[in-house]
């Protein structure tokens, strides 16, 4: 069992930056597909970026060249660095780690941060 705690949320200006973290138990982080989504109030879950295990990585448009995904993968922890940072990013931000073992999937989330940036 992956336990995921998430840390670094809080309220921001706009224009601001904030860094959310993720530190994850258990041996399988290495080889997981790691990834941070969001909830904005009455809207889905959606992705936010995500890096593999071979360190490839994806953002959704809304967020490229603003935000940074990162692993350290000795630590057991993921990063999400989000620069100008814009009202409608507001939402409960929630790490995720994805292991693919044939054909068994386990996916493993956070208990959710929330980021606030204010206008």
């Amino acid at each position: 069992q992956v336990q995921l705690v998430e840390s670094g949320g809080g309220l921001v200006q706009a224009g601001g930056s904030l860094r959310l973290s993720c530190a994850a138990s258990g041996s399988t982080f290495s080889i997981a597909t790691i990834g941070w989504y969001r909830q904005a109030p009455g809207n889905q879950r959606e992705l936010v970026a995500r890096i593999t295990s071979g360190a490839v990585t994806n953002y959704a448009d809304s967020v490229k060249g603003r935000f940074t995904i990162s692993r350290d993968n000795a630590k057991r922890t993921m990063y999400l660095q989000m620069n100008s940072l814009k009202p409608e990013d507001t939402a409960v931000y929630y790490c995720n780690l994805l292991i693919r073992s044939g054909k068994d999937v386990y996916n493993y989330w956070g208990q959710g941060t929330q980021v606030t940036v204010s206008s």
